[in-house]
């Protein structure tokens, strides 16, 4: 473990969050996107976070890495990733967590990757900024790295720049530069939605590999109950900036327990579907400028009761590794 930032481990968890609040504020309103999340994931661990857009997803992995626009986000709650407590943690410190303990992989590379600048010369940047070694060693582990995540002619494309390099080559030279530094969490924000059905299989498949080879822990942010079950260990489900559901991955696919869960499974399209209509969710999700009583799918959930009004459900554990925020579950599964 490098010792250049100190570092206190969690217990047995590389990320640890507790009561987690996310808010966006300005002069017209504040967006409340993240409310009281609890979350955990072990070293080594794969944790796919699922929801529809706007749940929430995006601005929790960000705020892993305190990514979120500066002077207009609001944080609280406890937060530690990789032994580091990010809410107390100072600017000049973070520079040496991201990038070294923590990496992220963006949802569209084109604009995550400097178009000035040769994919050579921006992982290699990374590599000396972190690492202190000299810029032909950096190179040469730019070399290593490109060949790692199978970019074909690897050496000529150390010298290309974004623009030249297709979709599915752009992404894998972003994984690339995230993993350059070998963190010790990897955080992927939906990176396979912009591609293809077959260069996605691609790098799904590349992205275990080489978490498995690393011994990373990764949260994997996706809306794709597919992706989900091809990378994941366990599945948290967002609804309304509120997680509403964790399982392992085989318990979730068999059986999922709360409502919204249940409305996402069937609303994926699978084998076998051919002839039967897909299931939908009606209704939109609520305005997170407003507050909230309650659950907040209550006004879409076909199992609601006044009491899913009344107060917020707590987290009920009907099985171990399993948790679910609903007081109808055992109705609704």
């Amino acid at each position: 473990m490098n010792e250049t930032v100190s570092q206190t481990r969690t217990g047995d968890y590389l990320v640890r969050a507790r009561d987690l609040n996310v808010a966006f504020v300005s002069r017209e309103a504040t967006v409340n996107a993240v409310n009281g999340i609890d979350l955990d994931l072990a070293f080594g661990e794969v944790l796919c976070i699922l929801g529809e857009s706007g749940s929430g997803k995006s601005v929790t992995l960000r705020a892993l890495m305190r990514l979120n626009p500066k002077g207009k986000t609001v944080m609280s709650g406890e937060l530690s990733v990789a032994g580091h407590d990010m809410m107390a943690l100072p600017d000049s410190m973070l520079t040496s967590v991201r990038g070294r303990e923590v990496s992220m992989i963006f949802q569209e590379p084109m604009t995550a990757l400097d178009p000035v600048f040769t994919i050579g010369r921006q992982i290699g940047e990374t590599i000396v900024r972190h690492e202190g070694i000299s810029r032909r060693e950096a190179e040469q582990r730019a070399l290593d790295l490109l060949e790692l995540v199978q970019i074909p002619s690897a050496k000529r494309r150390l010298s290309a720049y974004p623009h030249e390099l297709s979709g599915g080559l752009r992404q894998r030279a972003m994984i690339a530069m995230a993993i350059s530094c070998r963190p010790k969490l990897l955080l992927a924000d939906e990176p396979t939605t912009a591609l293809d059905a077959t260069v996605q299989i691609q790098i799904l498949l590349l992205l275990r590999r080489l978490q498995q080879e690393l011994g990373m822990g990764v949260i994997f942010v996706t809306h794709d109950l597919g992706v989900a079950g091809e990378i994941a260990d366990r599945i948290a489900v967002m609804y309304a900036g509120r997680m509403v559901e964790q399982a392992s991955v085989t318990d979730f696919i068999t059986r999922p327990l709360h409502p919204y869960a249940q409305g996402l499974m069937g609303a994926t399209v699978h084998s076998g579907m051919r002839g039967h209509r897909l299931t939908t969710i009606p209704g939109s999700p609520p305005d997170l400028r407003l507050p909230i009583s309650g659950c907040a799918f209550a006004a879409r959930c076909p199992h609601v009761v006044n009491a899913c009004r009344a107060a917020l459900p707590p987290f009920r554990h009907p099985e171990p590794g399993r948790a679910v925020r609903c007081v109808r579950f055992e109705e609704a599964a």
